[in-house]
């Protein structure tokens, strides 16, 4: 299992999006350009010493980084709130990348055609979306718990 984040626009969802990569032992893709400039100050609050031991991986477009994708072979999973599938009734497997969109502006359409899959976390009536941090912290543990991938 890996998490990507498309063209983050908030340091502090990073940083706490690495803590959770390094906690869980998974590594994590940054998909740039961020909405602020990348450096461990910027990551340092929500990230603490945690985001300094996350295996990340910096790629400068998303062509790179479907360019690294493909090599590894893992299917792209969507977090959206446009998904077509709610989160309880997707089947994660191995290897599997959960990408997340920017916080200001999710993912434009040609990142929407390129996934596999387009998963949606059910919510109340009435609220649009989580943030970025907290969907990747819920999906991630989701997709390790179907796919015995937890940490032992």
């Amino acid at each position: 299992m890996e998490i990507a984040l498309f063209q983050p626009d908030i340091a502090g969802n990073v940083g706490t999006t690495l803590r959770t990569a390094a906690c869980f032992g998974v590594p994590a893709h940054i998909i740039e350009p961020c909405g602020f400039p990348f450096s461990d100050a910027a990551l340092k609050r929500a990230g603490m010493d945690y985001a300094a031991r996350a295996n990340v991986r910096r790629h400068p477009d998303w062509t790179a980084f479907l360019d690294a994708s493909r090599t590894a072979g893992g299917r792209l999973v969507l977090l959206t709130t446009a998904g077509a599938t709610p989160l309880p009734d997707f089947r994660f497997a191995p290897g599997d990348i959960l990408l997340l969109g920017a916080e200001s502006s999710g993912v434009p359409a040609y990142v929407h055609d390129t996934a596999a899959a387009r998963v949606a976390i059910p919510m109340q009536p009435g609220f649009r979306s989580l943030n970025v941090a907290v969907a990747a912290g819920i999906a991630l543990a989701e997709a390790l718990r179907q796919t015995k991938g937890f940490p032992a």
